[in-house]
């Protein structure tokens, strides 16, 4: 979207919806329309016990909208909802200006967003997913996805043409992305022989995940206060206070209503959570509404088969809470993500549930034994050291994951 462009945004209650998670999707919704460039000049709720088949709301409800759209100038009306294709087409004839709904929406920014040739085609793949079924009645719409349609063949109606250019195309890029996740599962395989640990960051979008990823690791992952700042999973190398190295990803932000086209794009960038050994669990805590998105994510980690994963809760953003916080999940902290001191928390702490988790050892190693040394501080947590001269080595003290390929030099 070029500038700001003035929106009107409209939401239905349903009477058994909760009044706070009514309000903290409405905000959402708003934030997302900022995120995209949009400018909100009015919001229209009804109550509506059902959803009306053809026109998503009632008659009346819809001239208003109108009302409001002509009033204020705006270029475009976004409900707070997925709409069927013929409520769309229905709604876009009564109201008379462009109308998209939360789904399109968030396509819309990840198509902004996305900065890999995988991501990309991601966005791609979910926007031609989600537009074809909703294709007559788009018109020129279609010429924003930047797809030039093939030439009609003999007898056929462009719509025809335009179906059959769309299925060729979401056929090329599922190859295509079918090529990438062989890809990164051969990088996982080496990741896994090499026994490398993996922390996956996961949480709601904004967060602080990007924040604290690019502090620990020195890099320079796109970080903004704006939703979906992060899209393309990024892996790192970090170390934790005993020395112990470990590769840390960062993820996308979480979302309640994810459209379900997003949930299958992004399946790569999820599916690092799923290979992790640890999840750090990012809450911003300065959030009215933190609880269901915290919520959000635990649903979303079990959906994923990712649940029984051990989970630090890091809830962020203590600089901003007007009182005092009770956590409600453990284990946890509460930091700032911006102060040294409290990164250097987050990862004494992520060593303390390691230990809880991991098999104790103690081990003696000769001193002309460098490579076994190596290894031993590069694969496990070295909790003390002691050469003993007479001996000629060092005597380990530490903790080391059960499944380890280390583990059977400790018999």
């Amino acid at each position: 979207m070029k500038g700001k462009e003035l929106v009107v945004l409209v939401a239905r209650k349903d009477p058994f919806e909760q009044e706070d998670r009514f309000q903290s999707s409405l905000e959402e919704l708003q934030s997302l329309t900022e995120t995209a460039d949009g400018e909100v000049c009015k919001i229209i709720t009804q109550k509506r016990d059902r959803v009306h088949p053809a026109t998503y709301l009632g008659e009346g409800k819809l001239q208003e909208i109108k009302e409001a759209a002509e009033e204020t100038e705006a270029e475009l009306v976004i409900f707070n909802d997925e709409l069927s294709p013929g409520q769309l087409r229905n709604i876009r004839d009564k109201i008379g200006v462009r109308v998209i709904d939360r789904s399109q929406l968030i396509l819309d920014i990840f198509a902004g967003r996305a900065r890999t040739k995988e991501g990309k085609l991601q966005v791609e793949l979910a926007q031609l997913q989600y537009l074809l079924p909703r294709l007559s009645g788009q018109g020129t719409a279609l010429s924003r996805l930047g797809g030039g349609i093939g030439t009609r063949g003999p007898g056929e109606t462009k719509l025809e043409t335009d179906r059959r250019h769309i299925q060729r195309r979401i056929d090329d890029i599922k190859k295509r992305l079918d090529a990438v996740v062989k890809q990164r599962e051969q990088y996982r395989k080496r990741r896994k022989e090499n026994r490398a640990f993996q922390v996956a960051i996961v949480g709601y979008t904004n967060a602080g995940k990007s924040t604290f990823f690019n502090r620990v690791t020195d890099s320079q992952s796109f970080e903004e206060d704006l939703l979906f700042a992060t899209l393309d999973p990024l892996t790192r190398q970090m170390s934790l206070p005993s020395g112990f190295l470990a590769l840390i990803s960062d993820t996308v932000g979480f979302i309640q209503d994810l459209p379900t086209t997003l949930i299958a794009a992004f399946r790569s960038t999820l599916e690092e959570v799923t290979e992790a050994d640890f999840v750090l669990h990012m809450v911003d805590a300065s959030h009215p509404d933190h609880l269901q998105q915290e919520k959000t994510v635990l649903n979303l980690l079990d959906e994923l088969g990712a649940s029984h994963l051990p989970v630090l809760t890091v809830y962020n953003k203590k600089d901003l809470l007007q009182e005092d916080f009770i956590p409600h999940s453990f284990p946890s902290l509460t930091v700032s993500v911006h102060d040294p001191i409290d990164r250097k928390r987050v990862l004494h702490k992520i060593e303390e549930v390691l230990k809880e988790e991991w098999d104790e050892y103690d081990v003696f190693v000769p001193a002309s034994e460098g490579k076994r040394l190596q290894q031993f501080k590069a694969y496990s947590m070295i909790t003390s050291v002691t050469f003993y001269e007479e001996k000629e080595g060092y005597a380990l003290h530490g903790f080391l994951h059960p499944e380890h390929p280390l583990k059977h030099q400790l018999l």
